[in-house]
């Protein structure tokens, strides 16, 4: 027996299956019927996405409640064909290299990233800080591109990169488009306080979202990342729009010319991308 392997034989029990709201979890008459097997492969990959790292059998199991001993084999199996990776004990167990092709192939097939590229280079250009152009998933933005800043002092940028949609200028500028109703039924009446900053109380934001529809621009301030202030355009080659574009600033860079500037530049960058995407 292999170490950390789970010993016992015979059938196993059944362990839950995918949470309410996952991938797979669709259900009702007409939805397409679930195959367990690629159900609990999705779950699994997306567990290891949201935790970095190397993690034992026994904590993936207790994290996602599936017998223990087909997660073992599906591990296993995944090990094998490069999407999951161990350490040299081989009972440790993290996201492996061929998730990152994929998450790549994403990326470079994109027609709004590769249409978005000169505009986002411009307005890189234009502003010298920090941009992002980012796709709504659930009640989270996902970064499909940045541009670093041309200063020392700069924030954190990763692509692939997710975030709460509530507490970002790229999600604010996003929810906006949405009707009052939908980010209600989207959103929790109480929402993750990531700084101290953050609006918590759905009904806040969605007061605040009206500001937004009237203005054409969010802001963030302060409320994912303290010291640093964000202003988000969606853009709108489509209803309700998917992607949106930002720039972040420290705040201690930031003054009243600095942000209006910005926020026109925001506004130029908005506009061109709205002529490169109209037939997408």
């Amino acid at each position: 027996m292999n170490r950390g392997e789970p010993g016992g034989s015979g059938a196993e029990p059944e362990g839950p299956e995918a949470p309410e709201g996952a991938v797979g979890a669709e259900s009702g008459p007409g939805a397409p019927a679930a195959v367990k097997s690629a159900v609990r492969t999705v779950l699994l990959l997306e567990h290891f996405a949201a935790r970095p790292g190397l993690h034992s059998l026994a904590d993936i199991q207790h994290d996602l409640g599936l017998p223990k001993s087909s997660l073992y084999m599906l591990l296993r199996t995944l090990v094998n064909l490069g999407w999951v990776e161990t350490d040299a004990t081989g009972t440790r167990y993290g996201i492996g290299v061929r998730a990152l092709l994929v998450g790549s192939s994403y990326i470079d097939g994109d027609e709004v990233v590769a249409a978005a590229r000169p505009t986002l280079d411009r307005l890189s250009d234009d502003t010298t800080e920090t941009i992002h152009l980012a796709r709504r998933d659930g009640t989270s933005v996902v970064y499909l591109a940045t541009r670093p800043s041309q200063h020392y002092l700069r924030p954190f940028t990763r692509v692939g990169r997710r975030l709460p949609v509530h507490s970002t200028a790229l999600g604010k500028a996003l929810l906006a488009t949405h009707s009052d109703d939908e980010v209600r039924a989207l959103l929790p009446r109480r929402l993750e306080a990531v700084t101290e900053h953050t609006i918590t109380d759905r009904e806040r934001l969605v007061e605040e979202l009206a500001l937004v529809r009237e203005q054409g621009y969010a802001v963030d301030r302060e409320e994912n990342t303290l010291g640093l202030r964000c202003f988000g355009v969606a853009v709108p080659y489509r209803t309700p729009a998917r992607d949106a574009v930002s720039c972040s600033v420290p705040v201690a860079r930031l003054t009243a010319d600095r942000e209006q500037r910005i926020k026109a530049a925001l506004f130029e960058a908005r506009d061109r991308l709205s002529v490169a995407t109209r037939r997408m």
